[in-house]
């Protein structure tokens, strides 16, 4: 993702490079062309140019703040999501069994945050169309790899090992039915933001709105320069790239705000967001670990004091 004090000039001027270069290249034609009275006309400022810059801003904003609303919220999914995935975790470790179990419920507890961890990584590549075996590999068991490999779906075949286990261990004590509902509750969410992700993926802009843009703001470059030239000489050039390569990156801008899911800089940061849920889930894992071993020291020590 492009942060506020690393873009590049060269990053951002590159996405419109080669139409920059033909707005330059048809300037120069145009203004020299006049500079030699090859054609002696102008149009004024106040009517064609002015007309369509208006219309071409209005299309633009409008534009612009649908690609951003739908940037904005697949943000805002993934950010349900980080709370989620904690909320889930916290859940494991102090529902299933009891909270100084270092027993089989331990064992469950870790597959089960592994497991967490993976689907965000899993959803990460199933939204950007990668491959979502390989970075869920080694936080998976055998068995579960080769369950979630029968399936086109990944992310949604490990919700459903997750239900599985939690009703696993539903049946066998280690949870009630209230700590059941709401684990399965989480579940939905999880669910819930993945069916947005995918809805967001699924629904691509309208091609012909960007069509129509396009041609307006090429037609404005076009009758642009009969207008400066008459007032600035040789310096409507520059004034001409400027402008036209203006509109042309905030109409770029949009076209990438408003597939977030695409593995571009401008995207939502689902690999970061992935790692630092990684790191977050499995802190709380190990120091619910340290706290079973430090309770299990503590009982040891108990135990001898009786002895003697």
């Amino acid at each position: 993702m492009l942060l506020k004090n690393n873009i590049p000039i060269g990053y951002v001027l590159g996405k419109v490079k080669y139409d920059s270069a033909l707005v330059a290249a048809y300037a120069i034609v145009i203004t020299v062309s006049h500079q030699l009275k090859i054609f002696n006309f102008d149009i004024p400022i106040g009517g064609v140019p002015a007309i369509l810059g208006t219309v071409i801003s209005l299309l633009l904003a409008f534009r612009s703040n649908q690609a951003y609303d739908r940037w904005w919220e697949a943000r805002i999914i993934w950010g349900a999501i980080v709370n989620d995935s904690r909320s889930f975790t916290r859940q494991v470790i102090t529902f299933i069994g009891n909270l100084y179990d270092a027993g089989s419920s331990g064992e469950l507890k870790e597959r089960m945050i592994k497991r967490q961890i993976a689907w965000n990584y899993a959803l990460t590549k199933s939204l950007r169309k990668q491959d979502p075996y390989k970075d869920i590999k080694r936080l998976l068991s055998d068995s579960d790899f080769e369950f979630v490999k029968a399936y086109d779906n990944v992310p949604n075949a490990l919700l459903k090992l997750q239900g599985m286990d939690i009703s696993r261990a539903t049946n066998e004590g280690l949870l009630n039915q209230f700590q059941q509902i709401e684990m399965e509750r989480t579940l939905m969410k999880f669910t819930d933001s993945m069916g947005k992700c995918e809805r967001i993926k699924s629904t691509v802009f309208p091609e012909t709105y960007t069509l129509y843009i396009r041609l307006a703001i090429y037609l404005f470059i076009a009758v642009l320069p009969f207008s400066l030239f008459g007032l600035f000489g040789y310096i409507s050039i520059p004034l001409v790239i400027a402008i036209g390569t203006l509109f042309l990156l905030v109409e770029k801008m949009a076209v990438h705000l408003q597939d977030p899911f695409e593995n571009k800089p401008t995207d939502t940061p689902m690999s970061t967001i992935s790692a630092k849920i990684e790191r977050d889930l499995m802190q709380m894992w190990l120091d619910h670990r340290t706290e079973d071993q430090r309770e299990e020291g503590k009982n040891v020590d108990t135990k001898m004091f009786y002895i003697l």
